[in-house]
Formats: C-alpha cells, sequence, structure tokens
C-alpha cells in the first residue's frame, strides 16, 4: 500500500465515521490504528476460536492426577470422578512441572491431544474467566471490586468472554481485531468469519462477520439457480436486491446483500481451486466439518489477499446438569478430534506457525456435582499450534477444594486468569501493538503492564 494510497483510505474512512456522531472520537482511533497495523501485516496469521457452548465441564476436563489432590477432586465429585488408573495414559508431562507436586491428566477422551502437548504445540490455560480487574476471594465476597455482570447466566457469561460486555454487546474482541486488520486485506469481507451462524466476538466497529457454513458460502438459492425454473427471474431478483437505492435502510440492505453474493461468488470460486486437503476429518462431527471449512480457507488466503483471519467454530451441549458421565465423553471426544485433525490440515498446507486455535466456553462448572454439575466460573482451556509454546501449563492451580481459597462454593473457581490476558495474548502474536491492546479489551488497563500478556504464543 502506498503513502498515497494509505492517505486517501484513511480520509475516505475518516468521513464516512464523521457520521457516527458521539462515537467518531473511538471509531476513528481504531480507524487510524487499522491503517497502522495493515501496513506491518506482510505475513500472514489466522486466530480460530472454538467456543464451547453452555459451560465446560473442567472438572472431567482436566483431571487431578496427583494422589493428594485426586482424592480431593474423587471425594467432591464421588459419582462422576474418573478411576485413578483410567488417567495414567493421558497424564501430562510438562517441561516446567508445576510446584508442590501438582500434576494433571486430560481426560481419556481427550487423548488425541496428547501427543501435541508433548510436541510441544499444545498448551493448557488453568483457571481462567471472566473478570473485571484482579479479584481475591475476599474482595469478591465483600463485593468491594467491580464484579462481571450477571455472573453464572450462560448468554450474559457467553457475551463477556467473547466481548467483555453482557448479552447485548455491540462488539467482540475477535471482531476488534479485525477492525485493526481489515484494510490490509485484499477482501476485507473475509477478514471476521464466522462457521457457526452468529456471535457477537466477531462483530467489529467496522469489520462485519462473514458468515458461511460448513459446506461453504450460504446461497441465495433464487439468485444462485434458476428462479421458477428461470435465469431471467433469477437475473431480475440479483437486480432487485443489490440496486442501490435513496432510502437509507433500502440502500444498507442492498449494499449487504451485493457484499454477500460477491463474497459468495468469490469464495466459491477460490475454494474450488484450491489445494486438496488430504488430512482426515472426522465423519459425523459438526465441530470438525467446520474447522475442515477453516482449513480450506486458510488454503485459500493467498489467493484473497488475506494478511490476517480471525475464524470463530462452535459446538453446543455442555450444559450437562444431568447425565454428564455419559453425554460429557462423548463431546470431549468431538473435541479432540476435531482440534487434532485441524492442527494436521494445517500442518500439511504448511501454515502451522501461522495458525493459532484455542478453547473458550460460558464459564467453567461446579465440581461438586451428582449426576451432573452447575453453572460455575473459572475454567481450564487449550492453546493449539505450531506457534505456541506447548508442552505447558499457564496461570495458576486452583486448591481443589469446596469453599477454598480458589472457590466461591461448590467448586466454582474464582478466576487467577482474566479472559483479556488471554485474548491480548493472541492479539499481541497477531501484531497488535500493547498500546492498541487497550483499546481492543478495555479491562486489560485494570492489569499491571507486566502482567497483561502470558507469553504462550
Amino acid at each position: 500500500m502506498t503513502t498515497a494510497t494509505s492517505r486517501r483510505a484513511f480520509l475516505q474512512r475518516a468521513s464516512m465515521l464523521s457520521l457516527a456522531g458521539a462515537a467518531a472520537p473511538w471509531a476513528l482511533n481504531l480507524a487510524a490504528l487499522g491503517e497502522a497495523a495493515a501496513a506491518t501485516a506482510t505475513d500472514y496469521k489466522a486466530l480460530v476460536c472454538v467456543f464451547l457452548y453452555g459451560g465446560n465441564d473442567y472438572g472431567n476436563t482436566l483431571i487431578p492426577y496427583d494422589n493428594t489432590r485426586y482424592a480431593l477432586y474423587q471425594g467432591m465429585r464421588p459419582t462422576l470422578a474418573y478411576a485413578q488408573s483410567d488417567l495414567t495414559a493421558t497424564l501430562l508431562t510438562p517441561n516446567v512441572a508445576l510446584t508442590g507436586g501438582i500434576q494433571y491428566a486430560l481426560a481419556p477422551q481427550l487423548a488425541p491431544l496428547l501427543p501435541l502437548f508433548n510436541s510441544n504445540k499444545l498448551a493448557v490455560m488453568l483457571n481462567v474467566g471472566t473478570l473485571v480487574q484482579p479479584t481475591t476471594k475476599a474482595q469478591y465476597t465483600a463485593k468491594s471490586v467491580p464484579l462481571p455482570p450477571k455472573l453464572f447466566s450462560h448468554n450474559d457469561q457467553q457475551s463477556v468472554w467473547q466481548s467483555s460486555s453482557p448479552e447485548g454487546a455491540a462488539s467482540g474482541w475477535g471482531g476488534r481485531m479485525g477492525d485493526l486488520f481489515q484494510a490490509g486485506n485484499g477482501n476485507a469481507t473475509f477478514t471476521c468469519v464466522n462457521v457457526s451462524g452468529n456471535a457477537v466476538y466477531l462483530s467489529g466497529h467496522s469489520a462485519v462477520q462473514y458468515q458461511v457454513s460448513s459446506s461453504g458460502p450460504v446461497a441465495l438459492n433464487g439468485v444462485k439457480n434458476p428462479l421458477f425454473g428461470s435465469t431471467a427471474c433469477s437475473a431480475a431478483l440479483r437486480t432487485l436486491v443489490t440496486t442501490p437505492s435513496s432510502h437509507l435502510f433500502e440502500n444498507e440492505y442492498t449494499r449487504v446483500m451485493s457484499r454477500s453474493l460477491t463474497a459468495g461468488d468469490a469464495l466459491s470460486a477460490t475454494l474450488a481451486a484450491g489445494p486438496t486437503i488430504n488430512t482426515v476429518f472426522p465423519a459425523g462431527n459438526g465441530l470438525a466439518d467446520q474447522l475442515k471449512l477453516v482449513a480450506r480457507m486458510i488454503g485459500t488466503a493467498a489467493e484473497v489477499g488475506a494478511k490476517r483471519q480471525v475464524f470463530f467454530v462452535s459446538m453446543g451441549g455442555f450444559d450437562n446438569h444431568d447425565g454428564l458421565a455419559t453425554i460429557h465423553p462423548g463431546l470431549l471426544t468431538s473435541v479432540a478430534t476435531a482440534m487434532q485433525a485441524f492442527y494436521s490440515a494445517t500442518v500439511e498446507l504448511g501454515v502451522a506457525s501461522q495458525v493459532t486455535s484455542f478453547t473458550a466456553s460460558d464459564f467453567g462448572r461446579t465440581l461438586t456435582a451428582n449426576d451432573g454439575s452447575d453453572h460455575g466460573w473459572g475454567s481450564m482451556h487449550f492453546m493449539l499450534g505450531g506457534a505456541v509454546s506447548g508442552g505447558r501449563f499457564y496461570g495458576s492451580a486452583p486448591v481443589v477444594a469446596n469453599d477454598g481459597p480458589d472457590d466461591v462454593g461448590q467448586g466454582r473457581l474464582l478466576p487467577s486468569t482474566s479472559v483479556d490476558q488471554y485474548a491480548a495474548t493472541f492479539g499481541k502474536w497477531m501484531g497488535i501493538s500493547d498500546t492498541d491492546l487497550l483499546t481492543v479489551l478495555p479491562n486489560l488497563s485494570n492489569w499491571n503492564a507486566s502482567q497483561r500478556t502470558l507469553g504462550f504464543v
């Protein structure tokens, strides 16, 4: 991008954003940051959020294995605990041992991820969750510091995880990253891509999430195929839904439709001509289907001029108030096999070090349980990719105890690491400066500068 071109693009954006009224100063700041970020993004990187809707049960995902903590875990969920002997094969041996002899094992169904941990491609984030600022249990109990709004509520905590605000938020931190990078992409439409519907995570102030299905672009049948058997009718419909209008709402509708149709045609063509992926993705696995489409799009990034992309995939079913012992293992199998296949596909494409995926969820769950577990707070998550400093745990291992120092009741973990720190670490890897991260993540300034990123990628 030449200096003159960059200046013209910035002035055009500034002119458009002048209509934003009171929101214009922040919007202009994001626009300026986007120009700066785009100018420095000469390589390719992609960030992939794997969201587990319903609140994943952390207690039967990453399991205390050392004798002392295993006994406490088993005592708090006697009907749901894995036998310690069943965990030996998935015991994690980190490069940096946890203090006090603390050990963890993956749930047996997560065994496909073990070789990735052992080869330093997978890392584990301990006790991460939504926070407004660093918070102690005493402060939580006294309510002497700001707390995340509407704790333990599915919709609100999904939104806080994805955006830093409760349900109704206008933008998410993935979309705000997209704001910074879309000007540097050959086709800005493919900056933020959602393969599972709609999520605030990918909504930016200027970046708009592009929604696709696991098989590719979602076609407008009446335009894509002959309408009532007539190509003339299809052409007329295309004209009707794409012709600009003087009416504000009509014009916005036709603008979005034009964008969608143009992007769909472009993506269909690039996917058809893109590289063949020989990696076998598990059949009958919706998450794997979504990740395969992400891999295919990453394989065509150069053709659409993409330098930075943010993707969102998801699966549901994790709200296991009952039947946890029978339902949860199958969910973990789907997650593990899908993520393992996706990583293998990035290796096949030669971009493993340029693609980082990570898990997220509404919240963790209670460690005390009967046939299932209740809504919680902090949880354990995974980061995967060739650039990840894997084979390690990050964050602090919580004390296993009902009403213990890290527990606000029933095994609900008070997070020791915030979503903002987790997100900022990905953002820094994507190329966002420390200063700019404070715009993307509004709560990050509440942490000391030395604690804002975690160094796992």
